[in-house]
């Protein structure tokens, strides 16, 4: 079995089967990766391979590995208050903390999956943990954003930052787990998603019916009208980070088509592809692109659509 069932990442999971061979088990790792990106199945594959008895760790067949990918070893652990948008620093403290001290029922380790975010309070009682902790104990912490943690917390942790998909592969994938979809349905699923599986499946899930900022957005720009790009982007200034960031995925993809020329092109990217030259079309990509990292980090989205009303002139 091995990691093989997180899809991609072939670096990540060659370096961890490494280490795990070596016996280096770090006391605390940070998953990181936007949503969709495989963040929890990369958790329990790892819980799964520090709590297992086989050979080729996570065998994926021994009692430990069973339990764990079905949720119920008593050394695998998830923390997260789904009353809470954030883990209450009560909750770490008077239960947390306590708990992390007992040792493992039946393993050599204890793991805790922290999936839900930690406020700046939460993360110093956290932090008190992670500076000693117990030998046995090992914790998993899952990001969208690392850059929300505070530096001492992710100093004392080995990132594993997950990567988008080959485009290829990702397509072959959702036809394997949507047979009935049509080629453009995958295509244009794998574009938005900007390469996770979980955004692509959640996209063929829920239907494929554009948000109309896309259509707004090609209309301003393949027109070259700055006051309408302008008029566009100060409404989405107000909006929060997890709703900008598939949008402006989602430009970006069109953009990227429209300068590659893809045979079957869609009519959106065709309309920026007739009308834009491919310089044009290249900064915008660039301007995209720095865009979606400054929306992964600490900017807020009112200065990133402000900028790119500048940018995308």
């Amino acid at each position: 079995m091995s990691f093989d069932a997180l899809l991609g990442n072939e670096q990540l999971k060659t370096d961890l089967a490494r280490s795990l061979r070596t016996g280096h088990i770090s006391h605390c790792y940070l998953i990181t990766g936007p949503q969709g990106s495989g963040k929890h199945t990369l958790a329990r594959l790892l819980a799964a391979a520090i709590l297992c008895q086989g050979r080729d760790k996570p065998c994926g067949v021994c009692h430990p590995c069973r339990k764990v990918l079905e949720g119920g070893h008593p050394d695998f652990i998830t923390w997260e208050d789904p009353d809470y948008q954030k883990i209450p620093v009560k909750l770490i403290r008077e239960t947390f903390r306590p708990d992390v001290f007992i040792k493992p029922n039946e393993s050599e380790h204890k793991i805790y999956m922290i999936s839900q975010e930690l406020g700046l309070e939460g993360q110093n009682a956290l932090l008190t943990i992670l500076e000693e902790p117990p030998a046995y104990a090992v914790f998993l912490l899952l990001a969208d954003n690392p850059q929300k943690l505070l530096p001492t917390v992710r100093s004392r942790c080995r990132e594993l930052k997950l990567s988008a998909l080959p485009r290829q592969l990702l397509e072959e994938r959702l036809s394997r787990d949507f047979p009935q979809a049509s080629r453009e349905d995958l295509r244009r699923a794998a574009e938005r998603s900007g390469g996770f599986l979980g955004q692509a499946k959640a996209l063929l899930e829920e239907g494929l019916s554009l948000p109309p900022q896309t259509a707004a957005f090609v209309r301003a720009f393949a027109g070259g009208d700055a006051l309408a790009l302008t008029e566009l982007l100060v409404p989405m200034e107000k909006w929060k980070r997890d709703a900008l960031i598939p949008v402006l995925s989602g430009w970006l993809a069109l953009l990227e088509e429209a300068l590659a020329g893809y045979r079957e092109i869609s009519t959106l990217a065709g309309e920026i592809a007739a009308r834009r030259t491919s310089p044009d079309i290249y900064r915008a990509i660039q301007a995209l692109q720095k865009a979606l990292t400054y929306a992964q980090g600490n900017v807020s989205p009112g200065a990133i659509c402000g900028w790119l009303a500048w940018a995308l002139r």
